[in-house]
């Protein structure tokens, strides 16, 4: 009887949604029988979990660990002795309104195999007491933990903590648990990357170093084998750099540089194996199908470049993406065509491993040490942060019973089927990890890399140059040039081995290193070669990024060197944005030495330096100043919060995510309509300055807050201020009774609007 009351509730709610009735969105008799045979969400323990499974032929899903040796596992990462250190997110939405979210029950666990029988045995909480934990990464004797707002290192004594420093008091600022930095990763290049971020860390000596970098992503963080990163949002598959992660972004008024946050693969089409209305906009027209599965990704998450070896050739640098909302894990196949990196779903109209259980939530996977594919499942109903919970899914929760129970968790690993690899530990021996920097196994090579840099073992810097010098294996040459900038050894004859080879990915590793070796002794030298470079297309780009690192003593020839660049390329779009991103205050200078050169405005040099002229101009004409913050300071907080994660502190957008809100009609116009926009959410697309905005291009939806509770009319009225007069924004104030208003005349209303509805 409880879900025929919830059946009939649900379907005139989905018949007010789409207008009665249409065979797409799920509103027909069928479709309210599938509601009907899917309205339970039984809780399955582990073994039987994974009999709801099906992954690619060939392959099978093996149990690692389970409640009540892990719970709501979000990120992990595995040390030397393969071992399983996990961060537990205890305190992630106990209920539809996060009672107790501030509540510290966070912890990061080790978990082992002591028998080596492929499943862990042994739980050692390492720290607890954290406020929702969300990334880790070993470093030396300590590691590193992510607990909002802060970033610490801590050190490591027999497995528990010691002496702790503050890294980095501002690792997060503003945002909500869905919007916040995460990820870690210990790239190739020797720093730290996050996803959600514009910053990366690196352990100098004794000090933590702190440098701005491209702008990447939203949970979730991966590598391939020549370092490039990879990452998405939750509406889009992948997203990635072409060029080496640690270039390109000298220029802070530049907003995007071609190559960095490219789409990889376009295609967020989803199969999910079973019925998914439990999603946030289930009620939205085109966010299920006839069968009411999702269409499009809504919860993307955690790309992983498979660099394991273990799962065959076929599966070597495909990159997965997880899928918590479809229960599902998808296969992307990628390729590099120059240095155009691009990819497509591996199949087609299904997965490379879904679940009908409705609980299976992967949200994180990662390379083992045994070369197999790791999948951290939270396993419970609730995942939706409840700053965007709409009231349809609050429906939903309530009438399934999708709350409780709160304290499982699961990490599954895939593998070849009828095979039990063992995890892989590694000898602290300088030889061994000199040989393991050639193993097939990319995790493998990755962490002896850091092993010889965390251990300081210069006496394998002649072993290292040998295998520099292995030029049938570029892989094994990556990863010995990188130990080697690590260990501080590194020199400019090194570099020119990659640089001298005939293999193009070999020489842009070559020059992606030249920072960490030029100097005012070698920058001639350097300079030479970069102009002989520079004549070959494919790295041209690489020779444009390149040329902030050169020494300032030669000032005169650099500025050669980029006219060379500008004449021969200036309609290339990524040699353009490479040699805009060198020109840091001086982009006047830049477009009057390219109009000298050729007036032409139409040159794609000079369309994307305009833009970026008139973003610099709109800085300056920012009014984020004191008195507004002072005037409306919930709505200061609120916009930390729940706006600039996606809009951008700047109020310019971000891309991939959200358009602007500075200089926007949308926002600057009828108070009243932005008002509707914020409270119940807006489906695009939007045109904002002439320019339109529509998915892939950025998330096609935006969630209302209005049946928030945390959020007072007089909260959202100061918001809306807030941004109607910040940056060069001068629209008046939202006042408490013009939000009364507006949800006055919308009352009942749930679904979001479009910009044609409001017109």
């Amino acid at each position: 009887m409880r879900y025929r009351f919830y059946l009939i509730g649900l379907s005139l709610w989905l018949a007010a949604c789409n207008n009665g009735g249409d065979k797409k969105t799920g509103t027909s008799s069928d479709s309210l029988a599938i509601r009907e045979k899917y309205a339970a969400s039984p809780v399955l323990d582990a073994k039987t979990a994974i009999s709801q499974m099906v992954v690619e032929k060939g392959l099978e899903v093996q149990l690692v660990a389970a409640e009540p040796l892990v719970t709501v596992p979000v990120a992990m990462t595995f040390d030397e002795k393969g071992r399983m250190w996990v961060v537990e997110m205890t305190g992630y939405m106990p209920d539809t309104v996060g009672t107790g979210e501030d509540i510290p029950n966070g912890k990061v666990v080790i978990l082992e195999d002591t028998n080596q029988d492929g499943v862990a045995d042994k739980r050692t909480v390492f720290i607890d007491s954290l406020v929702l934990p969300r990334a880790i990464c070993l470093v030396e004797n300590g590691i590193l933990i992510a607990e909002p707002p802060k970033l610490s290192f801590i050190e490591i004594n027999n497995d528990k903590p010691g002496k702790r420093t503050l890294v980095d008091d501002k690792y997060t600022e503003g945002g909500n648990v869905e919007h916040q930095p995460n990820g870690l990763l210990r790239a190739m290049d020797n720093w730290i990357y996050n996803a959600k971020s514009d910053k990366r860390y690196r352990k100098v000596g004794n000090k933590w170093v702190k440098e701005l970098t491209h702008f990447r992503g939203q949970w979730g963080i991966s590598q391939d084998n020549y370092g490039r990163l990879f990452y998405n949002n939750n509406s889009e598959n992948v997203l990635g750099d072409y060029f080496p992660a640690g270039l390109g972004a000298h220029n802070p008024q530049q907003k995007n540089v071609s190559g960095y946050d490219e789409k990889i693969v376009a295609d967020n089409h989803v199969y999910p194996a079973r019925p998914t209305t439990g999603v946030n906009r289930g009620y939205m027209k085109g966010t299920l199908d006839d069968s009411l599965r999702l269409v499009n990704m809504t919860a993307a998450c955690s790309p992983l470049v498979y660099r394991g070896a273990l799962l065959g050739k076929a599966y070597d640098n495909n990159i997965f993406v997880a899928e918590p909302s479809g229960n599902l894990i998808k296969r992307n196949i990628i390729r590099d065509s120059g240095y155009i990196v691009k990819g497509q779903q591996a199949y087609a109209h299904k997965e490379f491993l879904t679940s009908t259980d409705e609980r299976f939530r992967p949200v994180s996977l990662y390379d083992g040490p045994d070369g197999s594919l790791y999948i951290l499942d939270m396993y419970r109903g609730i995942i939706q942060h409840k700053t965007y919970l709409t009231p349809y899914l609050k429906n939903e929760i309530k009438s399934r019973n999708l709350t409780n129970p709160l304290n499982c968790g699961r990490i599954y690993r895939i593998v070849p089927a009828g095979t039990h690899p063992k995890g892989a530990v590694i000898e602290n021996d300088p030889a061994r990890l000199l040989v393991l920097l050639s193993n097939p196994n990319g995790w493998l090579r990755d962490k002896a890399q850091q092993l010889i840099i965390d251990h300081h073992y210069t006496t394998l810097v002649p072993g290292l140059r040998a295998l520099l010098q292995q030029k049938d294996s570029l892989y094994t040459q990556v990863h010995a040039l990188w130990t080697l900038e690590g260990l501080g050894a590194l020199q400019l004859t090194d570099v020119m081995v990659l640089l001298h080879q005939a293999n193009p990915y070999a020489q842009a590793q070559g020059l992606a290193a030249l920072p960490a070796v030029i100097n005012a002794a070698n920058g001639k030298a350097v300079l030479s070669e970069l102009a002989m470079m520079q004549k070959n297309v494919f790295l041209a780009p690489y020779v444009a990024l390149l040329l902030p690192a050169l020494p300032a003593q030669l000032h005169a020839d650099v500025e050669l060197l980029k006219m060379q660049l500008v004449e021969a390329y200036a309609n290339d779009q990524y040699v353009a944005d490479a040699v805009i991103s060198c020109m840091a205050g001086k982009e006047a200078e830049l477009q009057q030495q390219l109009k000298n050169w050729n007036p032409d405005t139409t040159l794609v040099l000079a369309k994307r330096l305009k833009r970026v002229l008139k973003d610099i101009e709109n800085h300056r004409k920012a009014s984020m100043d004191e008195s507004l913050q002072k005037a409306y300071p919930r709505g200061a907080v609120l916009f930390k919060t729940v706006c600039q994660t996606c809009h951008g502190a700047d109020g310019d957008g971000i891309q991939s995510l959200a358009p602007p809100l500075n200089q926007s009609e949308i926002v600057t116009g009828d108070k009243h309509r932005l008002a509707a926009i914020v409270l119940f959410g807006l489906t695009g697309p939007v045109t904002v300055a002439g320019k339109q905005y529509k998915a892939p291009e950025i998330s096609g939806d935006m969630p209302g807050i209005g049946s928030n509770d945390e959020f007072s009319d007089k909260d959202i009225a100061e918001v809306l201020s807030y941004i109607r007069g910040a940056w060069s924004n001068r629209a008046a104030k939202v006042t408490e009774k013009d939000i009364q208003e507006v949800r006055k005349q919308y009352k009942g209303r749930q679904k979001s609007f479009t910009i044609s509805e409001l017109k």
